[in-house]
């Protein structure tokens, strides 16, 4: 049985970190209303962008002439992976690192070459782990969630389509966290170029809906604006998507956390207890004894 200053030690330490996991909870939680609600807003509006896209590219000639439709053989591949700038969120950010490493074997393996891939970090933890184990990454955009808007996010996604405008790059994958609640995300590796148009063969037929839209000035023209448009978009709703999960991985780590530690506390009092009724006992058996012996 642990002396009752050590048990009080103990219990003055777990109470202290039991009310830094509860601030930090509380903290997470009020992030995590305002990025549900920004992502809950965006996906709408970005689904709608994309849903016109889609019938703005039905046509074969469309596809062909637009540079960021253009499929091609994947031999470089630039992978943006997405976590967070701090620990204490769970598995939230060792689940994507995990699927980016596999994710760089299996590329490996198909094309057989040790530089297929180069990495786009965003979020220290990431930046760290690879850049620690020689992975070719090429920047990280760390400094992205420290304002995360759309002005700031729309630069980024302009220097991801001259990557691919510029044949430097074959295809880009986007490797994120997407928000579903707080206490459940998805990880998600999304092909970011080529644009892929959606196979409406493998739709079911009672879904599709054909969309009779009036162009002005011109499809064309309409076209090739509503594409860099819609990529700027996407980018700014994965970046959205990976925020809100954090918070909500950061608030349920935390609210276990503050049980774990509020369990803790509980068995910490009961020894406390147990101790202090023990010395207790003890002095009394000594003056007990004393008594008996002065008697004698």
């Amino acid at each position: 049985m642990a002396g009752l200053k050590e048990v009080r030690i103990r219990i003055a330490s777990v109470k202290s970190t039991e009310q830094i996991t509860s601030a930090m909870k509380m903290v997470a939680a009020s992030k995590l209303r305002r990025a549900q609600n920004a992502i809950l807003k965006l996906r709408p509006y970005a689904a709608k962008l994309r849903e016109i896209m889609q019938n703005l590219s039905a046509g074969p000639e469309d596809s062909n002439e637009n540079r960021f439709m253009e499929a091609r053989e994947a031999n470089r591949i630039l992978l943006v992976v997405l976590t967070s700038n701090r620990g204490l969120c769970g598995a939230f950010n060792t689940n994507i690192i995990k699927l980016t490493v596999e994710r760089i074997h299996s590329t490996y393996a198909a094309q057989n070459r040790e530089h297929a891939v180069d990495l786009i970090t965003i979020g220290k933890k990431a930046t760290d782990f690879f850049r620690k184990r020689n992975y070719r990454v090429i920047e990280s955009w760390d400094a992205i969630y420290d304002t995360l808007t759309f002005e700031e996010v729309a630069p980024k996604a302009i220097q991801l389509m001259q990557l691919f405008a510029g044949k430097k790059y074959d295809r880009i994958e986007l490797i994120y966290n997407q928000f579903k609640n707080a206490a459940v995300q998805r990880q998600m590796i999304e092909q970011y170029l080529p644009l892929v148009p959606e196979n409406s063969e493998t739709e079911h037929p009672l879904k599709k809906i054909e969309a009779d839209y009036l162009f002005e000035p011109d499809k064309e023209t309409i076209f090739h604006e509503l594409i860099p448009k819609t990529l700027r978009i996407q980018l700014f709703k994965a970046i959205l998507d990976s925020f809100a999960a954090e918070m909500g991985a950061r608030m349920t780590a935390m609210h276990q956390a503050t049980e774990n530690a509020r369990q803790l506390l509980k068995d910490l009092r009961i020894s406390y207890n147990k101790a202090r009724q023990n010395q207790i006992t003890r002095e009394i058996i000594e003056i007990v004894s004393g008594a008996e012996a002065l008697k004698g």
